[in-house]
């Protein structure tokens, strides 16, 4: 028994439909577990509803993490399923365990070994496939029956049978009304934006009474989600259209559409909510959508087919893609025309009240025109100048030094040899002496090899023109943004500065959008205004220079 030793717990359930009440069973298991061997439990990792089948648990990557830290000696869990369902996930725990010094045992196993993870780690990955197929097998028997396999769409509810038993559908006769006129109003060419704010304004309730969205009406056609691409509206219940699949390096499910040959339909006829006719008029509609948005053609252009056609066109990141914000409500400022912003809420919802939109070419020109009014000022030239001298000196300063060491290690090796020399030619030689040489003359040539490399410093010429140079640089600023080499670099830091940029509409008589710039360049600029000047932080050497915030820049806003 070792008192002093300090183990940990680890406990886990998969899904909601198992309670809390799990976790602590399975830690009291490991606590006696625990006490008959006299370890201290120090503490208890748990991740509660979630699936062993992904290694992103928080518990799990803690326990991890700790364990590298040395804050335990000891893992104990009630089973090696509890570590994880798949074999990876579960061996990488114990080699990362084992590189740390920590043992891992489990009540009924003792201590684990790789034996136990390899044969209990395949057969908790062979059980958790084996769980997925019995559930399909399931949801095939009940959609073959017309019940419901999953979540119930708008326009139905479970229906009651008489004998207690839970699982057909009904149609709710005033939501398939308003499914009814949604497929008729996009036949006739409005937009799912258009349809929902409509919706919303005049208050009808959309799934489980939420507002409507442009998403959740348009979805995506290959999928067969969003309202106007359920077949269950036409009569025709179809199942596995698409399947799941974890990404193992996220542990996320990711959607992939599955050929139509291994579709499951069945034909539910009093569940019809939508003619054939109706139905087939917004299907023109949405192909003739997606050619007119699709930018490519030919042999790219097949490739694609069945793909989101908004995908397809691979929309631009621009400059404040992603940044701006609206300042009623708090949406997003997003593309709503070509090269215009606009509320997405607005837009999409119809619940903003913000009606304003901006081109991309004012709100970015406000941006970086207030940036090059103030880093062209006089001040802002001389701070300039001064970082540029500062730095030079120094990384000239620095470049000296360091040569001139390597000169003084070269002059005392050179001194000692022609110490020995002159011992050999005043007759007092000695059989060492010549192993001592040797190692100095390696020395020295080590030295001027170092000494070769190191630059020669060179007095210091500024450019006469440099002032000038500086000014052109950031006069060019826009345009290298715009169609640079290295356009998207200088996006990315420029990006990197901005928190983001709140659009608020102005006075009814001034007209227009108030722009604030929230984040670090919002700081920069204040200071800019304000004539506070900060020299650059150094920060390689070279003859690039690292102009970076420096205390004081905190996060702040700016009014463009």
């Amino acid at each position: 028994m070792n008192p002093t030793l300090r183990a940990v717990i680890y406990a886990r359930y998969s899904t909601d439909l198992q309670s809390e009440a799990s976790i602590e069973d399975q830690v009291e298991v490991c606590r006696r577990y625990a006490e008959r061997h006299g370890w201290t439990v120090v503490k208890i990792y748990s991740d509660a509803a979630i699936s062993g089948a992904s290694a992103q648990r928080p518990g799990f990557q803690a326990l991890q993490r700790d364990a590298g830290m040395r804050q335990f000696d000891t893992v104990i869990c009630e089973a090696v399923d509890r570590l994880g369902r798949r074999l990876a996930d579960t061996a990488g725990l114990q080699d990362t365990l084992a590189f740390h010094g920590v043992r891992l045992f489990t009540p009924q196993l003792g201590e684990v070994t790789t034996i136990h993870v390899a044969i209990m780690g395949m057969m908790a990955q062979l059980t958790l496939k084996d769980l997925a197929d019995k559930t399909r097998r399931g949801l095939l028997g009940r959609i073959l029956k017309g019940a419901a396999a999953g979540g119930i769409a708008y326009g139905y509810r479970i229906k009651e049978t008489g004998d207690g038993e839970r699982g057909g559908r009904e149609i709710v006769p005033a939501e398939a009304e308003v499914v009814r006129r949604i497929f008729h109003l996009f036949a006739m060419g409005r937009s799912p934006e258009a349809i929902a704010r409509e919706l919303n304004a005049e208050g009808v309730p959309g799934p489980d009474g939420r507002l409507w969205g442009n998403t959740g009406i348009r979805g995506h056609v290959d999928r067969g989600t969003g309202l106007l691409n359920n077949d269950l509206y036409r009569g025709l219940l179809v199942w596995n259209r698409c399947s799941f699949v974890k990404d193992p390096r996220t542990g996320k499910r990711v959607p992939r559409p599955n050929p139509p040959e291994s579709w499951e339909r069945v034909e539910v006829p009093d569940l019809r909510i939508v003619d054939d006719a109706l139905w087939m008029q917004v299907k023109a509609r949405q192909i003739a959508i997606r050619h007119a948005v699709r930018p490519v053609q030919g042999e790219e252009a097949d490739a694609n087919v069945g793909g989101p056609s908004l995908n397809a066109a691979h929309r631009p990141r621009f400059l404040l893609s992603g940044l701006m914000v609206c300042g009623c409500c708090g949406g997003g400022y997003t593309v709503v025309a070509k090269d215009r912003y606009g509320c997405a809420t607005r837009k999409q919802k119809g619940t903003c009240t913000n009606a304003l939109t901006i081109s991309r070419q004012e709100i970015e020109g406000r941006v970086l025109v207030g940036l090059k009014d103030r880093l062209m000022a006089s001040d802002m030239v001389e701070a300039f100048m001064a970082a540029f001298v500062e730095e030079t000196a120094r990384v000239r300063a620095e470049t000296a030094g360091k040569r001139d060491a390597v000169v003084r290690r070269h002059r005392e090796v050179e001194g000692r040899i022609a110490s020995i020399l002159k011992a050999v030619e005043d007759g007092l030689y000695h059989a060492s002496m010549k192993e001592r040489l040797a190692k100095l003359e390696a020395e020295k040539l080590m030295i001027e090899a170092e000494l070769s490399a190191e630059p020669v410093v060179s007095p210091v010429q500024l450019h006469p023109n440099l002032p000038q140079m500086y000014r052109r640089k950031v006069e060019e600023l826009e345009a290298a943004l715009e169609h640079g080499p290295d356009r998207d670099e200088a996006r990315e830091v420029v990006r990197s500065l901005i928190e983001q940029v709140v659009l608020t509409p102005r006075a009814e008589v001034e007209k227009g959008l108030d722009a604030t710039l929230h984040g670090a360049l919002a700081g920069i600029l204040a200071a800019c205004e304000v004539g506070k000047r900060r020299l650059p932080e150094a920060k390689a050497s070279g003859s690039q220079l690292s102009v970076v915030a420096g205390v004081g820049f905190e996060p702040t806003t700016f009014r463009l």
